[in-house]
C-alpha cells in the first residue's frame, strides 16, 4: 500500500501542473439588438481578463448556410469593412442595413498560466424597418347585398406592419364583439394584421372615399391614395328592358335576312348562270353583250381575271355558223364550272 502512493501523488501533482482549455465568462449588455434602419448599432462583449494578457478577438455571424467571420485577425471582412470598428472588444457597426440582421458570436480566448481558456457570446441584432407606401386595392362600384373585401397591404417594413382603414377621412372602428358591433351599426370587419376590409352584406351607406394606413412603430407611418366606392340597389326593371332590346333587335335583323334572301339579294353565282341559262336571247349581238355586263359586273364570276374574260370572249367567237341554243349552252356551263 505505501508502494503505491508515492505514483498516485506524481499522477496528482502532474495532472494539475499541466497547461489545460478552461472556459471564462463573457457578459453583453444586451442580447438583443434593435437598431433603425442607416443609423447606428453597438454589439457589445465583455470579458474579466487583466490588461496585460494577450487575447485572440473573433467575430462571426451565424446563418443557415453556414458560419462567416465579421472580424478576424484584427481587420473587419465582408460588408462590415469600411463600416464597422471596435470598442474594446465590442463592436459598432453604422449605417446598418436590413442585410446586417441576424446572429452575431463574439469569441475570446486568452494564454495564462493555467493554459487556453475560451469564452463566447450570442448577440442577436435586429435592424427595424420604416413602412412603404400600401398597395390598396378598392372597388369602384358594388351592387347593394353583395360581398365586397378591400385589400391593403406592404412588404417593407420590419416588424410587419398593421393596417389601419378610413372612410372619407374618419378611422373605421375595429369589431371587438357582436353585440358591440350591432350597437355601433357596424357592417365590416377590418383585420389589422393582413389589411382586409370586408363586407358581408355591402349597403348604399357604405358609399364613400376609403384609403389605408400601415405603420409599424418605426419612421413615420404610410398611406395609399384615396379611392371611391358607389354602392347602387340592383336595377331589376333596366335588365328587363335591355333583355327586351336585345331581343327585338335579333327579330328584326332575322326578318331583314329572310326577306333579302327571298328577293334573291344574296344569289350565289351559280344561281346567276342558271338563270342566265333559261333566257332565250333573240340574237348573238344581245347574247354576247349580256353576258359581257355579267363580267364587268362580277355578278357571275367573283374571282375573275383578265384572262378569263378573254377566254369568254374566245368561246364567243366559236359561234359563228351555229345555232345560237348550242353556243349559249357551252358559255354558260364554263362560267358554271369555273366560278
Amino acid at each position: 500500500m505505501a508502494s503505491r502512493n508515492p505514483l498516485l501523488l506524481l499522477l496528482f501533482v502532474g495532472f494539475f501542473s499541466c497547461p489545460d482549455v478552461s472556459g471564462i465568462s463573457i457578459e453583453t449588455d444586451n442580447k438583443n439588438v434593435k437598431a433603425e434602419e442607416f443609423k447606428e448599432a453597438i454589439l457589445s462583449c465583455k470579458h474579466k481578463f487583466s490588461k496585460g494578457m494577450s487575447l485572440r478577438i473573433e467575430w462571426k455571424k451565424i446563418q443557415s448556410q453556414g458560419v462567416s467571420f465579421v472580424y478576424y485577425n484584427s481587420e473587419f471582412t465582408g460588408d462590415l469593412r469600411g463600416r464597422a470598428e471596435m470598442l474594446n472588444t465590442g463592436i459598432r457597426i453604422r449605417n446598418v442595413t436590413r442585410r446586417d440582421s441576424g446572429t452575431y458570436r463574439c469569441e475570446i480566448s486568452a494564454k495564462s498560466e493555467e493554459g487556453q481558456r475560451l469564452g463566447e457570446a450570442t448577440i442577436t441584432l435586429t435592424v427595424l424597418v420604416a413602412p412603404t407606401t400600401p398597395v390598396c386595392e378598392v372597388p369602384s362600384s358594388a351592387m347593394t347585398g353583395t360581398v365586397v373585401q378591400m385589400s391593403c397591404k406592404e412588404t417593407e417594413g420590419s416588424p410587419p406592419s398593421e393596417y389601419q382603414w378610413y372612410k372619407n377621412g374618419v378611422a373605421l372602428l375595429e369589431k371587438t364583439g357582436a353585440a358591440s358591433a350591432r350597437a355601433a351599426n357596424i357592417t365590416y370587419t377590418m383585420n389589422k394584421k393582413s389589411g382586409t376590409l370586408l363586407f358581408n352584406t355591402v349597403t348604399k351607406n357604405d358609399t364613400g372615399e376609403y384609403f389605408c394606413e400601415a405603420s409599424n412603430g418605426i419612421g413615420l407611418s404610410q398611406k395609399c391614395s384615396v379611392k371611391r366606392m358607389q354602392v347602387d340597389d340592383l336595377n331589376l326593371s333596366g335588365i328587363i328592358v335591355a333583355v327586351v332590346l336585345v331581343a327585338l333587335v335579333m327579330v328584326l335583323c332575322g326578318l331583314g335576312v329572310f326577306y333579302a334572301q327571298k328577293k334573291g339579294y344574296f344569289a350565289s353565282s351559280s344561281s346567276m348562270v342558271l338563270k342566265l341559262e333559261s333566257i332565250q336571247p333573240a340574237n348573238f349581238v344581245q347574247t354576247f353583250l349580256f353576258c359581257q355586263h355579267l363580267l364587268q359586273k362580277r355578278k357571275v364570276l367573283p374571282r375573275f381575271q383578265a384572262y378569263q374574260v378573254l377566254f369568254y370572249l374566245e368561246d364567243f367567237s366559236l359561234c359563228e355558223g351555229h345555232q345560237i341554243t348550242t353556243c349559249y349552252t357551252k358559255v354558260s356551263m364554263s362560267w358554271f364550272q369555273l366560278g
